[in-house]
């Protein structure tokens, strides 16, 4: 019986097939190997030189199999080369970020980078805080009557006017139970106050920046008011340190809610080449980073508020330690998340 070229081809084929994995089989191993381990540890689980080996075994297994669609070789080898190549790519290529990893993205790089893209943002909604705190501070004490212009009436808990020195006194440094319960209770109604401006500052700033120039404007007309009230009875600097142990960090969350509305509010009233709609989800990126330190700030002024207020009466101990906390919040957002310059 005469054996012809057509009944040898399928051995001929498999042949072929296996030098064809013999003489790489030990490549494919090893790269199996290393996905694996970017599967289970991420990339940063690598070596320099396991990251390089990894790139240049990914690039020889494509090259592998597109050789072996050409030459027609088994199907289970073609099926795993296909497999180990779709691996090897979202290994190499696809972002494996955790939770963990998002999270210290956003503290090493994101938040930081977000706040020094919005200076002038700031900048502006530091100008109307504070320009209202001054406006109202003048027009209430050379007119007490103002007070009732600016603070409502169940924020003030009872420091008004009428409000002696003593009670001012006795509510800042807490002399006694009754003093606590109503310092607890107006320091409660403040931030609550301040969260809601803050929320409403972000959330209303896409409406062409006023509403949250508003808000913030009269967010400091209730701060000048307060200390002007103080100031006649002689107790500024008294309200100045009560406000330094959380006011630092809560005023400084409120100015940075506000300059993410004017991030969305500039982004609509000024698209520049981009469409409204884009540029409103570009300068989404950076508001809504703005709006989650400010809730990150908003929280730690909770907390200082609620344990610091009562355990620390000391003026000088509540100005250094407010202070000293606002200064680690913008040595976070001045230092982080730069880039280094690479000496050659």
């Amino acid at each position: 019986m005469v054996t012809t070229l057509a009944d040898d081809r399928p051995e001929i084929e498999l042949m072929r097939s296996a030098r064809f994995r013999k003489d790489r089989e030990g490549e494919w191993k090893r790269l199996a190997d290393l996905v694996a381990h970017v599967e289970k540890r991420g990339l940063s689980g690598l070596s320099f030189d396991e990251s390089l080996e990894l790139t240049a075994l990914y690039r020889q297994s494509v090259n592998s199999l597109s050789l072996a669609r050409e030459i027609s070789l088994d199907q289970a080898l073609l099926h795993y080369l296909e497999s180990l190549t779709t691996r090897a790519y979202l290994a190499v290529y696809a972002p494996r970020t955790t939770l963990v990893g998002l999270v210290g993205r956003f503290f090493k790089t994101g938040a930081p980078q977000a706040i020094r893209r919005s200076w002038l943002h700031i900048l502006v909604a530091t100008f109307l805080l504070f320009g209202g705190a001054f406006a109202a501070y003048f027009l209430t004490l050379s007119d007490p009557t103002w007070y009732y212009a600016f603070v409502p009436g169940g924020l003030s808990g009872g420091r008004g006017p009428e409000a002696s020195e003593e009670f001012l006194r006795n509510a800042l440094y807490g002399d006694n139970a009754g003093s606590v319960e109503r310092l607890a209770a107006f320091s409660t109604q403040l931030f609550t106050h301040n969260t809601q401006v803050s929320i409403m500052s972000f959330t209303l700033g896409v409406m062409a920046c006023l509403p949250s120039g508003l808000l913030t404007f009269y967010n400091g007309t209730v701060l000048g008011t307060f200390f002007a009230i103080h100031d006649a009875k002689g107790l500024a600097f008294d309200l100045f340190g009560w406000l330094s142990i959380h006011g630092v960090t809560e005023l400084a969350a409120l100015i940075i809610a506000a300059a993410g509305g004017f991030r969305l509010g500039a982004a609509v009233l000024f698209p520049g080449q981009r469409t409204r709609g884009a540029a409103l989800r570009h300068a989404g990126r950076d508001a809504t980073k703005l709006a989650l330190v400010a809730a990150l700030m908003l929280l730690a002024a909770g907390l200082l508020e609620g344990f610091g207020r009562q355990l620390i009466t000391d003026l000088w101990s509540r100005i250094i330690i407010g202070w000293s906390i606002g200064g680690m919040w913008l040595a976070w957002f001045v230092l982080c998340g730069r880039k280094r310059q690479v000496k050659i």
